[in-house]
């Protein structure tokens, strides 16, 4: 039997609960979530998609994202951490497993409670597609040199993806452990949002690396629900962003008494201003919600029929031309419901705008509006090129 949405409830709505609970001291003092995410781990969340008889819950794709969404809202950091671990779980329900022995074993590694980071991006003027980061051979053994930054999530993984070049200067794909001989991992992300994602550098110094662990890279072959399924992790946070901007928008005018001078009522709670702000912010959060859960279904579908993939990523597209500018425009109007001490630092409803507008510039509105546009008057598909850089 599919696990249900209540039994996936009953397993993680407490856990996340205690999350939502210390985020706001976890912001104040920019401490890392590392014991939250490790609870979330030894709960089973990052085997959640996995089958049961793989050591799974046997989630589905569209309740994976209510779940993102309802982590979002917890701590919106902790799905953008997760985001590329959940990527290996979606690899588990494409295949290809069962005949890859390295993909085979790294979801092993998932199904055994690991968790995998990223170290993919560099900075400065590398080419795209291109990488400084080397696998070298040295005797008899394979030696990884490099250092990349945007790592998120890497300071809470076991294991991190590191994209580099071979000796033939083939992008290949190397999984290495965290813990190993030469691996830095550096706390150094300087955002004004999404402070806790730990996006710093990882630098890897003379880092011996098991052949085993070494399989072909993606290219630029195009790869239409991979990208999809990227994208819309970052849009669950967004909605679960906007959740707990309503609610806190909520709670804030549920137990506050002083009211304007020229307000409509002796409570701001039954002010009918104040009861449209509220009102606005909390429909935003639900149409968001609404909308990720569309593009998941879409996703979900593309994986049984794989020619939906291309209309599935322009689903995906289509929400991210939409659902960050809702989600900025109601977590700047929640500072309309009161006065002054809306934006008391121990409060943190800034957090809200900062970290919303962080995950939106990591695939800028612009961008999707053309593509989505570029597809409806000429039936273009979308083109992507793996990895950032200048022009070669």
């Amino acid at each position: 039997m599919p696990v249900t949405d209540a039994e996936l409830h009953a397993r993680f709505r407490p856990l996340f609960e205690k999350i939502a609970a210390g985020a706001v001291e976890r912001e104040l003092s920019r401490r890392l979530p590392v014991e939250e995410i490790a609870a979330l781990r030894d709960a089973g969340f990052g085997a959640v998609r996995l089958p049961v008889e793989a050591g799974g819950a046997g989630a589905s794709l569209r309740q994976l994202f209510a779940l993102l969404v309802e982590l979002g809202a917890a701590d919106s950091n902790i799905p953008q951490a997760l985001r590329t671990h959940l990527l290996c779980l979606r690899r588990a329900v494409v295949g290809g497993a069962a005949d890859d022995p390295v993909l085979r074993g790294r979801l092993e590694q998932v199904a055994a409670g690991r968790l995998v980071g990223n170290a993919i991006s560099e900075r400065g003027g590398v080419v795209r597609n291109s990488s400084t980061t080397v696998l070298r051979r040295d005797g008899d053994r394979l030696l990884l040199e490099g250092e990349k930054f945007y790592c998120t999530g890497t300071l809470y993984a076991d294991l991190v993806d590191v994209v580099a070049l071979d000796e033939d200067g083939s992008r290949v794909s190397v999984l290495v452990e965290t813990s190993a001989p030469g691996v830095e991992r550096i706390d150094d992300w300087r955002g004004f949002g999404q402070k806790l994602t730990a996006s710093g550098t990882t630098r890897f110094t003379a880092v011996e690396v098991d052949p085993a662990q070494v399989r072909p890279a993606p290219t630029d072959a195009h790869q239409p629900v991979r990208q999809g399924f990227l994208q819309l992790v970052q849009l669950a946070a967004l909605a679960g962003i906007a959740r707990r901007a309503a609610d806190d928008a909520a709670a804030y005018v549920r137990d506050r008494r002083r009211n304007w001078p020229y307000g409509n009522a002796d409570l701001p709670r039954d002010d009918p201003l104040v009861q449209q702000v509220v009102g606005k912010v909390d429909a935003a959060a639900f149409t968001v919600a609404a909308v990720v859960d569309a593009a998941a279904a879409s996703l979900e579908r593309a994986l049984s029929e794989p020619g939906h993939g291309p209309a599935a990523e322009l689903d995906v597209y289509r929400a991210q031309s939409t659902v960050p500018q809702l989600v900025l425009d109601a977590t700047s109007e929640l500072f309309e419901v009161g006065g002054a001490s809306t934006v008391d630092v121990d409060r943190a409803l800034d957090r809200h705008w900062r970290n919303a507008r962080t995950l939106a510039v990591h695939n800028p509105i612009v961008y999707k509006q053309q593509v989505v546009g570029a597809f409806a008057l000429n039936g273009t598909v979308p083109v992507l090129s793996l990895s950032p850089g200048v022009a070669g």
